[in-house]
């Protein structure tokens, strides 16, 4: 088994943790997490600082539920009465007077200029407002109508759920935008400043400031965590309402109350934010929170008081997350060395506990919030991976038979055998197919600077690599003989770009064999060099031998010619060399030299032959220049103009003075101006030997 089979499930896991990362980062689903707070959230507010699990004092609700209707006997609130109660409110002192209404249109009963008037002696109204937000476009704000609006400050209240599922609120969002472009804050962010005296409200690096007091850290989509209070046990549900702990029936305000009924009540709403709003059933302004349902008007009060508390609940940095999953990644990587599975899975078991008791003790404790759904479900999934791998390696021993007749044959090769019994009888058929041949250059001297046992090391390294790149390209590696390599692309399986796929393998056997050259000499091996031949043609496929040992191979004359262009690299002193007919079906993928016309030994009809080079358009550099010169001297060359021809190949040894090619031709141009040929020959170079 490979070295990248055998660590597969480390590359999982390290992927996991990454995708987990990223994905609570961009928070790309909000349900399962969202859920998770409100957990921590209930256990916040029993065992956080009591400060901090109690409603803030700077807040009053004056709410209008089903019992007050039963007495006023209609719906909604008249804004005459509106208008009472915010006189009253006034003159009992409160701070700020902030409404839960959305009053964009007129009335129809006349009733506007008395609300008018008591706006204008109030003279600290808040008015919710609500932002226009369209396919993630920002419009403007829908605020009341003139008439109030030049008395009041407004504040947007839109406020949602994160996840596109759940309904739980959990954050309120400050809209960058808005803030930018129309100057809008949200109802809770006006309230506040208001309350500090119109302090001044800034937004810059995720730090949300209201004046010189209070700063306020939002997380990186500029979201608030709402911090909800603690809240005590009621007869009717198992914990009160907001409005009934710091609140006030609009009822006590409204009716029947004389001036001493004023003066006893005001120490309630003296220099305080009082929020007029619906608990009533009718108004359906009702929410689900992470302690459960909610008014409108209740986490607007609730976000008020977490922002005078200086917003206790922050979203830990991308870099403490990054920590984390790291730390964890870290531990559960190390557990694959822990062969038995009750020790290893019972100490996954224990990691997993102690980062979700850290999670929910940094939260309750410190007000951290640091992501659990997402790194959980990644430990999970890291868990069940690593048990899978010592299955997966269990199952492999089974198979051990099978793996070492894979090691003699393609994988292509036995999966089709697999598919087509029948093809183990003898016989073959005529397909167009590509060939390859490989060779060491001077393996003798090679192989004698090295014992046996280093050479047989050294050459199951050089061939274990080789194959795995002719293989990873879709080639079937027919044989070894010695350091030679024969493999051939299109079969067994049909291939359509079979030339094009051994050009690849054949680039990528070079740049690999760089850095095994460079591998050995460090360790002291000598260098090698390696030839290698391409030719596609028409040839016979199948298996060859007799009935009782028989071997999937290819035969005919193109292959013959494949083994030669191997050899003839060395005439020309190049590293790949493939053929005409080669060239002429994958030129569109591949950059190649021309480097001349031969015949090579053992054949009487000349071809063509090129220098591959790099995949297409991927040649720079010295080499690109160096190619253009090649293929002009070429050209004087073909036709008869050695002298030119000469001082054109020598403009290519200047370009590269290792450039064989190019140092081939200037000696035979210097040959030829010497000895010319005769007059009538072809220009077709005759090879005398086979290399």
């Amino acid at each position: 088994m490979g070295e990248s089979q055998r660590r597969y499930d480390l590359i999982i896991v390290a992927f996991v943790f990454l995708l987990a990362i990223v994905l609570e980062y961009r928070e790309a689903f909000s349900l399962i997490e969202d859920e998770t707070l409100s957990y921590r959230q209930i256990l916040r507010t029993h065992y956080a600082d009591e400060y901090l699990t109690s409603p803030s004092e700077e807040v009053v609700i004056v709410y209008t539920d089903e019992d007050f209707y039963a007495e006023y006997d209609k719906y909604p609130l008249r804004r005459v009465d509106l208008s009472t109660l915010i006189l009253r409110l006034n003159e009992m002192g409160a701070k700020v007077i902030g409404v839960d209404m959305l009053l964009d249109f007129k009335s129809a009963y006349g009733e506007d200029p008395t609300l008018v008037d008591a706006l204008a002696t109030a003279g600290n109204f808040l008015m919710v407002s609500q932002a226009d937000i369209s396919g993630g476009e920002y419009l403007g704000v829908n605020t009341a109508i003139d008439v109030f609006a030049e008395h009041t400050q407004d504040g947007y209240s839109n406020i949602s759920a994160n996840s596109a599922i759940s309904e739980s609120i959990v954050r309120l969002r400050v809209h960058t935008t808005l803030a930018e472009k129309f100057d809008a804050w949200p109802f809770a962010v006006k309230a506040v400043s208001m309350f500090l005296d119109d302090a001044e409200v800034t937004l810059e690096n995720h730090t949300l400031s209201i004046g010189e007091e209070l700063t306020v850290e939002l997380d990186q989509f500029y979201d608030l965590y709402i911090d909800y209070p603690l809240l005590p046990p009621s007869g009717d549900e198992a914990t009160a309402r907001l409005h009934e702990v710091v609140g006030m029936s609009a009822s006590e305000l409204l009716f029947a109350v004389d001036e001493e009924e004023l003066e006893d009540l005001a120490f309630l709403v003296a220099d305080k934010i009082v929020l007029i709003g619906e608990v009533a059933e009718v108004a359906h302004d009702e929410f689900k929170t992470p302690v459960g349902n909610v008014y409108g008007v209740e986490i607007i009060a609730n976000t008020i008081s977490t922002i005078l508390k200086n917003g206790p609940l922050n979203a830990a940095s991308l870099w403490l997350e990054i920590l984390v999953g790291l730390i964890l990644m870290g531990l559960f990587i190390a557990t694959r060395t822990i062969q038995a599975p009750f020790q290893r899975n019972t100490i996954s078991a224990g990691i997993i506990v102690l980062f979700v008791g850290s999670v929910f003790i940094t939260y309750i404790s410190f007000g951290l919030i640091l992501s659990l759904s997402y790194t959980l479900m990644a430990s999970l999934i890291s868990i069940v991976v690593i048990n899978s791998r010592y299955y997966l390696n269990e199952m492999a021993q089974k198979a051990v038979i099978r793996d070492m007749f894979g090691q003699y044959l393609s994988p292509d090769v036995v999966a089709d055998l697999v598919k087509s019994p029948e093809k183990l009888s003898l016989g073959g058929e005529e397909r167009e197919l590509t060939a390859f041949f490989s060779d060491i250059a001077k393996f003798s001297t090679f192989s004698e600077s090295m014992s046996a046992t280093e050479l047989v090391t050294v050459l199951n390294e050089y061939l274990t690599g080789m194959c795995n790149i002719i293989i990873d390209e879709h080639g079937t590696v027919d044989k070894f003989e010695g350091d030679l390599i024969m493999a051939f692309w299109g079969a067994p399986t049909l291939l359509e770009h079979h030339a094009k796929h051994a050009c690849f393998a054949a680039i990528d056997q070079r740049k690999a064999l760089a850095n095994l050259r460079e591998k050995w000499v460090a360790e002291g091996k000598p260098a090698i060099e390696v030839r290698m031949g391409i030719h596609t043609g028409k040839m016979v496929v199948g298996n060859m031998g007799s009935a009782q040992r028989m071997n999937y191979t290819i035969m005919g004359d193109a292959v013959n010619l494949a083994s030669r262009l191997e050899g003839a690299n060395k005439a020309y002193d190049s590293r790949i060399m493939i053929s005409e007919s080669t060239y002429a079906v994958c030129h569109e993928s591949i950059d190649a030299r021309e480097l001349d016309t031969i015949r090579v030994v053992g054949k009487n009809d000349p071809v063509t032959v090129y220098q591959l080079l790099e995949r297409k358009n991927q040649t720079q550099g010295v080499l690109a220049d160096l190619v253009e010169q090649y293929a002009s001297a070429l050209a004087l060359y073909k036709n008869g103009n050695y002298q030119d021809a000469l001082l054109g190949f020598k403009s290519c040894v200047k370009l590269d003075a290792e450039d064989g090619p190019a140092l081939s031709m200037v000696s035979r141009c210097e040959s030829f101006i010497e000895t010319p040929p005769v007059n009538d020959w072809d220009h077709v170079f005759t090879l005398v030997e086979k290399g």
